[in-house]
């Protein structure tokens, strides 16, 4: 971006002439998004799974359903921004559901669930487990 760049959008000269930094972005390639998921220490999928866990619920992502996700924000542009709204498309419904099902031990997230909008699967614990848990309550 270039200080006529944003002057032919409409900004002020005396704004324009007060930002510092004029910077060249590359779009971030699938590869680049994975990263962006899975390895800061704020990561995207780390954040959903602690919110997920405060229901003492699992969640899983598989490596293909992650490359999917960066694949689908790629295609509509919209950078690492958008993968947090790519994840909250395919979660939202579980994670409204999960408190009411004291059965659910772990969602999984797989590339099916990404490539054709299916709920992730819900792995659930046994009968005896819950006893177990109502037990030591």
């Amino acid at each position: 971006v270039m200080a006529e760049d944003l002057m032919k959008y409409g900004l002020i000269p005396e704004f324009v002439g007060r930002l510092p930094v004029v910077a060249a972005l590359h779009e971030l390639d699938e590869k680049a998004l994975t990263r962006i998921l899975t390895e800061p220490r704020n990561a995207l999928t780390r954040q959903y799974q602690k919110l997920i866990g405060l229901d003492q619920v699992e969640l899983q992502f598989t490596h293909g359903a992650l490359r999917l996700v960066a694949e689908k924000a790629r295609a509509m542009k919209i950078g690492a921004r958008g993968l947090r709204t790519v994840l909250e498309g395919l979660l939202l419904d579980t994670m409204y559901m999960i408190p009411s099902r004291p059965d659910v031990k772990k969602v999984v997230v797989n590339a099916d669930v990404v490539r054709n909008k299916v709920p992730p699967l819900l792995v659930t614990r046994s009968s005896a487990d819950l006893e177990d848990e109502a037990e030591s309550a």
